[in-house]
Formats: structure tokens, C-alpha cells, sequence
């Protein structure tokens, strides 16, 4: 049986030394992918187990013992084999079919037909180029399936102009699409018809943008249920980033409110944790009553000074400082001379009250109602007073 075989730069085939005109032998039972010497009737076949490479030595070959074959492709192994000339490269790559004007299986070039061609005008399957026709080509006007590139027709095509499904470009016809002024479900872009498009003018169903018609809308001027923006129109609505069901007014979380900051339903004020109220709550301080309004703690000096405390605070932990339990959590400490820690909330508190000046630390003792015992609770910062 003839067939090809690929070798190593210096002949060798995983560790076996060969010579062009010999003869070689085992003394062995054949076994695919188990015991004697393998090569493939088919050229191109030898290029699934070994690297398409110029530098690699391709031979004809001849088996001349027992054959083994095997039912997926065309590599076969013998226990005697004749290795009968080198073959050029400029002869493997007439063999397999690549260049201009091929036909075939596996052929690179232009004007290719068959299954995997690289190149341009390619007809089949698995073709990368330019106006390929078939699945999962890879350029500019295919037709099929998977496609790459621009007004290709199919599924999964990635491009402009692309007519089918999980299509990425402009103007796409089909579900999926990314892109502008595509048609069909989840596309992604402007002027998409379908529902859970995202961008803007989307006609359908869980649209994010402006100008869409449909339910759960993000945006503008929205038609449907459960829409988050301006001007939208159904149940649930958030009309300016509010959160729940016909409110009018900000940041609402309740229903039927026309004020802002209300936790409640039918109120006609701010912060409002209630029902049917028209002047803004008192709140609690330190879990008694104060003359202080939530708009009062949001523009306090107290509150800015607090959100100044930087969390996710990284602090070097040297290796004879560190407890077992640490060691055991970092054994690289070993090598590194100690870990970086990650400060909790409560020790990033401290840090921060520890760097305010004396007179920042009075506008926050200043607070109405302010317990030190409660501060330290929740914010796990010791206050030192002095007398």
C-alpha cells in the first residue's frame, strides 16, 4: 500500500530514526494508534497530526507488511515500511490541493470549490475569503451559515447586511443581531424591530433605549410595562429614576407617589416612609427622635465627612507579625517576607477617623442624638474623647 509520511527536519518520527530508500521493520501485531509505523494514504491527512510546516520532511512511502486502517480517516500503520523518495514541498502542496484554482477538500487559495478553502470566491463549506458560499465562511458577501464579514446571507453571521440569525453588524434581518436597524429578537443597536433589542426606536418587548414600544423598556418616551426612564407609558413605569408602580417624581419606591425619595404609596412630599403625607418626616437619630428631615442629613457636613472613608484599603502584613492562622491562609508569605491584607469596614473606619482633624471629628460628635456606645456598634470606630 502507498501511502505519505511527515518526519522531523532531521528525519526522526517520535524518536525513531529513519533514511530515504530503507527498509524498517518491527516485530509487532499493527495497531492504530498503538504499535507499528503510521503514515495516511491521503496527503492532507498527514496535516491533522502534524504541523502544516515547510521544515518538516514529507516522504512516499510503502507498506509492505501487515496493515492496520482506520475507519475515521486515512492514517494506517504496518509493521514493515519503505520509506521511497522525499518529496519536495512544491509537490506536497500540489497534492493537497493549494493554491489558485484548486478543487477539493482543504484547498487554500483563490477560486477554490469544496469544504475548508482559504480564499477568495471559495464555493462550500468552511471557506475564509470573499464571496464563499456555504456555512461558516469567513469574509464578504457568503452565503450560509456562521459567515464573516459583510451582506452575508445566514445564520450567525458577523458583518453588515447579514439575513438571519445572531447576526453582529447594520441592518441585519433575523433574531440576535447586533447592530443597527436589524430585524428580529435581541438585536443590539438603533431602529431594531423585535423584542430585547438594545438601543434606540426598538419596537418590541424588553428594549434598552429611547423610543421604544414594548414592555421593560430602558429609556425615553417608552410604551409598555415595567420601563425605566422618561415619559413611559404603562405599568411600573420609572418616570425619572423612579422604582415602582405609577409614581410621578424622582427616585420613588412605592406607588402612586408624586414626591421624591418616598419609600411609601399616595404621598405628597419627600422621604416619606408612610402613606398619604404632605409634610416631610422627622427622622430618628441614634434611635431616638430629632428635629432632623433626610434632606438635613444629606446636606450635613456630618454625612460628607463619612463618605469620605476609602474601603478596599491594602495593608502589608510582615511574616513575624502574622498569626498561624494567617500563615496557613498564605504560604507564599514564606517566600514573599509577608501577605497584603485587606482591611475590613470596620478597621478603614477607624483609619479615617484617626486622620480627621479635631474640628472634623466635632461636626461629627455634633450629630443630633450622637451615642458613642451606638457609633462604635456600627461603624466599629473607637472615639477617645477628651476631658
Amino acid at each position: 500500500m502507498k501511502g505519505y509520511k511527515v518526519f522531523n527536519a532531521d528525519w526522526t518520527c517520535r524518536g525513531f530514526q529513519y533514511v530515504v530508500g530503507e527498509t524498517f521493520e518491527e516485530d509487532v501485531i499493527p495497531s492504530y494508534c498503538n504499535k507499528g509505523f503510521h503514515f495516511c494514504t491521503k496527503a492532507a491527512d498527514c496535516f491533522s497530526y502534524y504541523q502544516f510546516d515547510s521544515n518538516n520532511k514529507v516522504a512516499e512511502v510503502e507498506a509492505i507488511g501487515e496493515i492496520d486502517t482506520n475507519p475515521v480517516d486515512s492514517k494506517c500503520c504496518t509493521n514493515k515500511i519503505r520509506i521511497v523518495r522525499e518529496l519536495s514541498w512544491d509537490e506536497v502542496l500540489e497534492i493537497v490541493n493549494i493554491g489558485k484554482g484548486c478543487t477539493g477538500l482543504r484547498n487554500s487559495g483563490d477560486h477554490n470549490s469544496g469544504h475548508r478553502n482559504s480564499g477568495d470566491w471559495n464555493s462550500g463549506d468552511y471557506n475564509s475569503g470573499d464571496y464563499n458560499s456555504g456555512r461558516r465562511n469567513s469574509g464578504n458577501y457568503n452565503s450560509g451559515d456562521h459567515n464573516n464579514g459583510n451582506w452575508n446571507s445566514g445564520d450567525s453571521n458577523s458583518g453588515n447586511y447579514n439575513s438571519g440569525y445572531c447576526n453582529k453588524g447594520s441592518r441585519n434581518s433575523g433574531n440576535g443581531n447586533s447592530g443597527n436597524y436589524n430585524n428580529g429578537y435581541w438585536n443590539s443597536g438603533n431602529c431594531n424591530s423585535g423584542d430585547h433589542n438594545n438601543g434606540n426606536w426598538n419596537s418590541g418587548d424588553s428594549n434598552s433605549g429611547n423610543y421604544n414600544s414594548g414592555n421593560r423598556n430602558s429609556g425615553r418616551r417608552n410604551s409598555g410595562n415595567n420601563n425605566k426612564g422618561n415619559w413611559n407609558s404603562g405599568d411600573s413605569n420609572s418616570g425619572n429614576y423612579n422604582s415602582g408602580n405609577w409614581n410621578n417624581g424622582k427616585h420613588n419606591s412605592g406607588n402612586h407617589n408624586s414626591g421624591n425619595w418616598n419609600s411609601g404609596d399616595w404621598n405628597k412630599t419627600d422621604f416619606s416612609s408612610g402613606c398619604f403625607n404632605t409634610k416631610e418626616q422627622k427622622i430618628l437619630m441614634f434611635d431616638k427622635p430629632s428635629e432632623w428631615t433626610l434632606n438635613d442629613w444629606w446636606d450635613s457636613e456630618a454625612r460628607r465627612l463619612l463618605n469620605q472613608i476609602q474601603y478596599n484599603v491594602l495593608e502589608w502584613i510582615c511574616l513575624e507579625d502574622m498569626t498561624d492562622e494567617e500563615k496557613e491562609q498564605h504560604p507564599e508569605c514564606k517566600t514573599t517576607g509577608g501577605y497584603l491584607k485587606e482591611l475590613d469596614k470596620s478597621e478603614c473606619n477607624q483609619i479615617w477617623w484617626d486622620s480627621l482633624s479635631d474640628m472634623e471629628r466635632n461636626i461629627v460628635r455634633d450629630i443630633p442624638n450622637f451615642d458613642e456606645v451606638i457609633f462604635k456598634e456600627i461603624t466599629g470606630i473607637k472615639i477617645e474623647r477628651e476631658d
